[in-house]
């Protein structure tokens, strides 16, 4: 009985340590306010601010004010840092 309540509680904490990373991410959808002019920060109109790491892939072109976007991010020291970035199309 022991034995299964250890693989119990051991399947229980790898559960939540795989989502664990799913529950601390979160989304935001606005427009563009601004970009840096090194293209890896995006400034929404709410005043949130968007890193984009080099392993997400976005065309520079389409990141313009006014533009439409939706994005996923996880906190990392004090920034946001995206983790799904896509413009929407206009409507």
């Amino acid at each position: 009985m022991k034995k299964v309540c250890s693989v119990l509680v051991l399947s229980v904490v790898a559960f939540v340590m795989v989502l664990a990373p799913i529950a601390w991410a979160a989304e935001v959808q606005g427009k563009i306010k601004s970009v840096d002019p090194s293209g890896h920060m995006v400034t929404l109109d709410d005043g949130t601010q968007l890193t984009l790491p080099p392993t997400l892939t976005v065309e520079k072109q389409s990141l313009k004010p006014g533009a439409s976007v939706k994005a996923s991010y996880e906190e990392k020291d004090g920034q946001k840092i995206a983790t799904s970035f896509m413009v929407l199309p206009a409507r």
